[in-house]
């Protein structure tokens, strides 16, 4: 599994829900298995979101259209990176 790692600084959070709950990435579609969003705790004003993938190829063109998306509305970030998950475990 694949997750896309994606931070945010929110200067207005509800409007950065709307826009997420709009889905302008088609997550869906782009093949997104589940997704979690969280809120630093050293930073309320801050976002991470986690898009799960089972293969790279799709992660890498989310990323991709990401990186499009914000170049197009001409806005600084987010940080995103892709990781592979090599081990999870329960306690």
């Amino acid at each position: 599994m694949y997750v896309l790692r994606i931070e945010y600084t929110a200067c207005d959070r509800a409007a950065w829900k709307r826009a997420f709950d709009g889905d302008p990435l088609g997550r869906g579609a782009a093949g997104v298995r589940r997704y979690r969003v969280m809120r630093p705790v050293a930073d309320p004003g801050g976002v991470l979101v986690d898009l799960d993938f089972d293969d790279l190829a799709r992660a890498e063109e989310v990323l991709a259209r990401l990186r499009e998306l914000r170049a197009r509305a001409a806005a600084a970030g987010p940080e995103a990176e892709i990781a592979e998950v090599v081990e999870t475990g329960r306690h």
